[in-house]
């Protein structure tokens, strides 16, 4: 079987790939989810209210005035956030009123408290019956009217976006208390390998630590999706197809393994695959992370990633993230990429390349330099890094300064 080009393998991934159903859920159950529906705006804010704390006037009454020549009104009302008032001001009156507080009829400006003669603010502190003020005003001033943030039957968000941090604040001022979103995508994760030791047991000879495991759960969670943790699977077929039978049973969405898909006498994992589904392809053009499978069993699509740390890393954030958004029912999957120049040089072997950089900024611009030796099994000089220098197919060495393409972990 060819190798398949980076680009190839992830239009054959994706397209096997479309949104899961959508739930509907409280808003406080709908942080970092991705909106299934529109969201339509009412009025914000929802009524006339001041911008400061101070006093509620008729801006004509102020007109005349400043520092030199105050001008005293009656306070006829005292307005705290959370109330309202039903009087309605008339010339030469004013209302003591706070921040967030609605308007009173007849009121058209706010002058803040610091430009009175009422300097006693402290918590309690009854309103005052008459009140200096020292500086002219015009109509309108420290006042936020209902809808000049957003009128309503505007689009505010968008289907598709997962919920920030601000959007979920909008949401809660628009008082949408029930959200539909997508659900949250099941991946069953497994790792595989006679080697791998679970992180609690101590180290016997020859063996390493699963570290893949941690890795890879951490990047499904990250993308928005639950993890179906499946464990390590020995290299033998019925200890294998046992797991990946009980991905079935968990009803998962998708199965991602690592290890257990190249060419070794004991990488049984594509060969259960076959057995009760088909692989597409099972070698990518890319450097690291080669042997890279996709194909489904018993119906789910299966996604086996390389076992070497780096490269099951690399294969995740080229093939495996984009699919997973698709599926959460993410709009776009935004990828930061950004332009830098080399500081040293860098050699592949042609196939499409990945390589772990540093990304600084010198004052000229960005510029990489390579974070450790490139080995696959090297996660510390993942760790160190801030980025991927994408190297192409077909180019065996870019040379000092040269630009590329980076993106940004």
């Amino acid at each position: 079987m060819s190798l398949l080009s980076v680009q190839a393998a992830q239009e054959r991934i994706n397209s096997h790939f479309k949104a899961v159903e959508t739930e509907t859920l409280s808003l406080a159950q709908c942080t970092a989810r991705v909106l299934a529906a529109d969201i339509l705006s009412s009025d914000l804010p929802p009524f006339d209210n001041s911008s400061v704390d101070g006093f509620a006037v008729k801006a004509r009454d102020l007109a005349e005035t400043a520092s030199a020549s105050p001008r005293t009104l009656r306070v006829v009302a005292d307005i705290p956030a959370g109330s309202a008032s039903d009087i309605a001001l008339a010339h030469g009156q004013a209302a003591r009123i706070m921040t967030g507080a609605p308007l009173p009829k007849g009121a058209d400006a706010v002058i803040m408290v610091e430009d009175t003669d009422f300097n006693n603010r402290n918590t309690g502190t009854p309103a005052p019956e008459i009140v200096q003020a020292f500086k002219k005003i015009n109509p309108g001033e420290n006042i936020r009217r209902r809808g000049m943030d957003v009128k309503t039957g505007h689009k505010v968000l968008f289907a598709g976006n997962k919920l920030r941090a601000q959007d979920m604040g909008l949401l809660a001022m628009l008082g949408v208390a029930k959200v539909t979103v997508y659900r949250k995508p099941r991946v069953a994760l497994l790792s595989s390998g006679d080697e791998l030791t679970p992180v609690e047991l101590p180290l016997m000879p020859g063996k390493i630590r699963d570290s893949n495991s941690y890795v890879l759960a951490s990047m499904i969670a990250d993308a928005g999706c639950e993890v179906l943790p499946l464990g390590i699977a020995l290299d033998r077929y019925n200890d294998i197809q046992f797991l990946l039978d009980q991905a079935i049973s968990m009803n998962a969405d998708v199965i991602v393994s690592s290890a257990g898909v190249s060419v070794g006498a004991f990488d049984f994992i594509k060969e259960v695959v076959e057995s009760q589904g088909r692989l597409d392809f099972w070698k990518v053009n890319m450097r690291p992370g080669k042997p890279l499978a996709f194909g489904e069993y018993r119906g789910v699509p299966f996604i086996g990633l390389p076992g070497n740390p780096v490269s099951a890393f690399v294969g995740f954030e080229v093939f495996v993230r984009g699919a997973l958004g698709r599926l959460a029912g993410l709009k776009t999957v935004a990828r930061a990429k950004v332009r830098v120049r080399l500081a040293e040089a860098v050699e592949s072997d042609g196939r499409e390349s990945y390589l772990r950089v540093v990304v600084e900024d010198d004052g000229q611009g960005l510029f990489v330099k390579l974070a450790g030796h490139q080995g696959s099994g090297n996660l510390l000089s993942l760790v160190q890094a801030n980025a991927l220098l994408v190297v192409p197919a077909g180019v065996k060495s870019l040379a000092i300064g040269a630009q590329a393409e980076a993106w940004l972990l």
